[in-house]
């Protein structure tokens, strides 16, 4: 790899991707900055980081950037043509356990569950990990704390 990508942004005028990376075989670090065209309010963002990830141009820029990376940063351009602030769009970018995902649309829903799921692939254990415990069985602490409900009381003529 001859370059090592170091951070990415955005430029909102006009929409681009700046990559600072460090050229390896001079060690100096530079800044691109990537044009982002034919992109609106409207535009997949996944294919758009897609289209950027092989632009002959910038291939070998963003090479070392995850495309996931990308996507993110597709999205925050996004939804500024959408008209929301920074700071809207970076909330949106971050899971809340307490939000209600019954009322968020069904794009962004499924920008959350697509976090749901890269979180849940980063803390997956799998059998090749040093540390897997095949059938781990853990204790939980019985505090005080514990709320009650009247269902797990109550027992039916069943016994059910």
């Amino acid at each position: 790899m001859e370059f090592v990508a170091k951070r990415c942004g955005v430029k909102f005028d006009p929409p681009s991707i700046i990559l600072v990376y460090e050229d390896s075989k001079t060690k100096k670090i530079r800044q691109r900055v990537m044009p982002v065209r034919n992109f609106s309010k409207f535009s997949d963002c996944s294919q758009a980081a897609e289209r950027l990830k092989n632009n002959a141009r910038h291939r070998a820029y963003v090479e070392g950037v995850p495309l996931r990376q990308l996507e993110r940063l597709h999205d925050v351009l996004r939804d500024h043509l959408r008209g929301r602030t920074l700071e809207e769009s970076l909330a949106s970018l971050r899971l809340d356990p307490d939000q209600d995902l019954n009322k968020l649309s069904d794009e962004e829903l499924a920008r959350k569950k697509a976090q749901m799921d890269e979180l849940f692939e980063r803390n997956r254990k799998r059998k090749e990990d040093p540390d897997f415990v095949y059938d781990l069985e853990v204790e939980f602490p019985k505090g005080d704390d514990q709320e009650t409900c009247s269902w797990d009381e109550d027992e039916s003529e069943d016994g059910f």
